[in-house]
């Protein structure tokens, strides 16, 4: 209802803009802003964005000033076809197009052309080592698939963060942000303070020579994750045991009750399964954020169009991290050199970027392992089983003698809040082996070189003389990991680092047909990665614009998505379940001798239901359901691939007050890049194979990357209306729609869509009301959706919330304040399942600006 009411009112608002008439000044102004807009990351040029090939979305920094994000990566999730999810407060994820995830390694995020991953995870830890506010010029994102042009696994994505240089910008610019959240006691803590400080200089000391540095901190405190939803309703349904009563009670933020810490017990000839207590979020994380990024850079202009700039960047980051489980991130850091050459013919570029996990840990075997240190697996569960008999024999009813028998056996077990508690818990934070501590240390380096080449710059005669211009490319990485023993080994030489090479190359031919009317355009890709053969990525683009305030577009083009590091590398032992890497040089031996955790899984609960309901053995019930065993069908790892078709329309309307965007297309994916949990028996007797499969302590567990058997097809469009009532007033809306349209040959594998259907936002923008006031309002909605992933599936709600803000320039002393709110009516809710409910916070801005250094 609330969605049917939302467009009904954005209708009636366009509606009703329609109706007045714009000065011609307003006229001009939008038909100069749409027409002579000028984009490169669509086609690596600089380009019109109404010749664009593809659909490229873009958000300048003077827009996102004037919306209520109180940042320009928050104001991002205003932005046509993009979502964005929140695994934290300091961690926002980008994402286009579908199967998102908080790990989103299908979407490659940049800074100036640069990467800015975290090596070993193959994405970005957020904005961690992107440009601060006061240093962004705009931001240009590719939803759907960039791989012909970037390769870099961008198959769902790009963003592109473009920053000021600083012989165009100069100055001094200051900004203190100062908000407040955790409002209304929505969770366990009172309102907290929440602080941004972001630092720009920039200074051009000749026309040849020029520096700036930045710098920036972020302090608050985190939303809370605390969702109490049991993950196993049903496993003791043959007992009647359910909710509270259930033994084996998992909840979605509580760890170490997981199916690891869970075991069958046969009590009084009925079977349980029983799971260890574990502990919530709220007892083993740290919720304050704590983050520092800064970055200086020189730049050296020899001659005209000529530029040399050197950066280094460094980050600190303390936050949430959420992936498979959820991890604190403490004293993470980033560091990254880049050395980029570029004149009009040819651009060179070069850098390696650093990682060290510092003092994260994993929370889910940290409570994992602060209930073994106290009490091992063994022993807590035959103190249960004695302590239940003992209870029924006391005429206990069967559910209060489980809670009985948890009570006993829980005894000596570390407390929340204790000495003893936080003493026990910084000491498995520091050991970096997830069977018996919960450190993640992680030491890797990402060195990367790429060249350009403008053949139409260095021949131009020949290329206008047949109106085309080509395009040439090459790029090498190589990731660099130093094995610590638990996350990575070295399979090969365990005293050396771990390397993971790849490298590309492609030509891009664009020809113009009918006086510049049409636009063809052909590129071709190689990419070759260390364990698989060469792939070829085309991409074929039409133009076609019959006047300048119309076009239409076209594209075909399929990417390649290699394995990142931990899915092909990871080497994890946790809670008696090792996960490793789906590279043969891994896991080689595993897949052809294990068998599905699913059908593992499936053939317990047939045994335990039928020891429950028809009263027989345990060893006639495993006899009886032994075919239900599966062998692992999955083998070792290949490269993800989608098929990719676009088509799209700009245009400009409405006695040019109206710019018009939209796209529509069509994706098909195979060898999905999944994890398949299965397990290898103690024995080869293939009679003896059904007995150790149903006890975990007689099977060897792993959880195993490798790909889907399922073909995919998604399809979606996205429509984007900017509307300039007068030179006040100026509207905007989107409307995202995403559908996963089929899967064939699904075998549960293929990875989680995890995207709303629906995903509608409209902005009303006043500059100038009075003087040099402003305000904006945003409102946005998303519907429901299924969420899939390791940590926690099922339905993410749907929601609705606003956003608000009023500015005021204070030009003579060069500060402009701005006071707004995100979820400004405080209504929490959820972007992911195991992730925070996030609620309002409401800010304080003051950016104080100089041109005089």
């Amino acid at each position: 209802m609330r969605l049917y009411l939302y467009i009904l009112l954005l209708f009636i608002s366009l509606k009703s803009f329609s109706q007045i008439e714009s000065s011609k000044k307003t006229q001009d102004s939008i038909k100069k802003e749409a027409l002579n807009e000028i984009v490169i990351t669509a086609s690596r040029r600089s380009e019109k964005i109404m010749r664009s090939p593809i659909t490229i979305e873009q958000l300048k920094s003077t827009e996102a000033k004037i919306m209520g994000s109180p940042s320009i990566y928050e104001a991002l999730e205003n932005v046509k076809g993009v979502q964005i999810i929140t695994p934290s407060l300091g961690f926002k994820v980008i994402n286009t197009r579908g199967f998102a995830n908080s790990t989103n390694v299908r979407f490659a995020q940049l800074v100036d052309g640069i990467d800015n991953q975290a090596p070993h995870l193959g994405a970005p830890i957020a904005n961690a080592l992107g440009a601060n506010d006061l240093d962004i010029d705009k931001i240009e994102i590719i939803p759907g698939t960039a791989a012909a042009l970037y390769g870099m696994n961008a198959i769902n994505g790009l963003a592109n963060i473009q920053t000021k240089n600083p012989f165009d910008h100069q100055g001094i610019s200051i900004q203190q942000l100062t908000g407040v959240n955790h409002v209304g006691n929505i969770d366990r803590f009172s309102p907290k303070i929440y602080s941004q400080f972001n630092l720009r200089v920039a200074k051009a000391f000749s026309e040849k020579l020029a520096f700036k540095i930045n710098a920036s901190t972020t302090g608050g405190t985190d939303w809370v994750a605390d969702d109490r939803t049991d993950l196993t309703p049903n496993v003791n349904a043959s007992t009647n045991l359910y909710g509270t009563d259930n033994p084996a009670y998992d909840e979605v933020n509580g760890y170490g009750n997981e199916s690891a810490n869970r075991k069958t017990l046969n009590l009084n000839g009925k079977n349980y399964v029983v799971a260890r207590t574990g502990y919530r979020e709220t007892d083993i994380s740290d919720y304050d954020i704590k983050n520092y990024k800064a970055d200086i850079g020189f730049y050296f202009r020899p001659k005209k169009g000529n530029e040399l700039a050197v950066t280094y960047k460094t980050a600190l980051i303390n936050t949430i991290y959420q992936r498979s489980n959820r991890f604190r991130l403490d004293n993470y850091t980033l560091n990254q050199i880049a050395v980029d050459y570029h004149t009009p013919i040819f651009q060179l570029k070069a850098y390696a970027t650093g990682e060290n996990t510092g003092n994260s840990y994993n929370m889910r075997s940290l409570a994992e392992n602060m209930d073994r240190a106290y009490k091992s697996d063994d022993k807590w569960f035959a103190d249960y089983a004695t302590a239940y008999k003992s209870a029924v024999t006391n005429g206990a009813t069967i559910a209060n003698a489980h809670k009985a028998a948890r009570t006993v056996s829980d005894q000596g077990r570390f407390e929340p809040g204790t000495e003893a508690y936080e003493q026990k818990k910084n000491e498995l934070i520091n050991i970096n082996n997830w069977d018996y501590g919960a450190a993640l240390r992680v030491k890797s380096t990402l060195v990367h070189a790429e060249g350009l080449l403008n053949w139409d710059k260095a021949f131009p005669a020949f290329f206008e003389k047949i109106e085309a211009k080509l395009l040439s490319g090459f790029d090498y990485r190589t990731y660099i990991i130093v094995p610590d023993g638990n996350y990575f080994i070295n399979p090969v030489n365990p005293s050396e680092n771990l390397t993971y090479q790849k490298t590309g190359a492609f030509t891009q031919l664009n020809k113009d047909f009918l006086d510049r009317k049409i636009s063809l355009g052909a590129t071709i890709r190689m990419d070759k990665a260390d364990y698989f053969n060469t792939k070829f990525t085309p991409q074929f683009t039409a133009v076609y614009v019959p006047k300048e305030t119309i076009s239409f577009r076209a594209s075909y083009q399929n990417g390649y998505r290699f394995p990142s590091i931990f899915e092909g590398f990871s080497n994890v032992n946790s809670g008696g379940v090792k996960r490793v890497g789906g590279l043969r040089i891994m896991s080689d031996g595993i897949f052809e001798n294990s068998y599905t955790k699913a059908s593992i899984d499936k053939f317990q609960s047939q045994v335990n239901n039928d020891v429950n309901t028809l009263g027989i053995t345990q060893a006639q019930a495993i006899e009886k359901n032994k075919n239900t065993i599966q062998k692992n069908p999955y083998t070792y790892l290949q490269p993800e691939f989608v098929n990719s078709f676009e088509f799209g329309f700009r245009g400009i309307a409405l006695k040019q007050n109206l710019f018009i965007d939209a796209d529509f297309y069509y994706n098909s994916y195979k060898n999905f890049i999944a994890q398949v949990e299965a397990s290898i028996p103690n024995t080869t007797d293939p009679s003896q194979i059904p007995t150790a499969l149903y006890s975990k302590n007689t099977q060897n567990r792993y959880r195993l990357w490798t790909n889907s058997k399922s073909k995919i097809y998604n399809y979606g469009g996205s429509l984007g209306l900017k509307y300039r009532l007068d030179k006040t007033f100026t509207a905007l809306t989107n409307l995202t729609y995403t559908k996963l349209d089929r899967t064939d040959d699904k075998d549960g594998l293929e990875d989680g869509f995890n995207t709303p259907e629906f995903n509608i936002n409209g902005t009303l923008i006043a500059t100038n009301i009075w003087k040099n006031l402003g305000a904006s309002a945003t409102a946005r909605y998303q519907n429901n959706f299924d969420y899939v992933s390791f940590l926690v599936s099922g339905t993410v709600p749907a929601y609705w919330s606003m956003d608000a803000q009023v500015n005021y320039n204070f030009e003579k002393a060069g500060i402009t304040t701005k006071i707004g709110g995100t979820n400004i009516l405080n209504k929490p809710y959820n972007s992911i399942l195991g992730g925070p409910a996030i609620g309002g916070l409401y800010y304080l801005s003051l950016v104080w600006e100089t041109n005089k250094f």
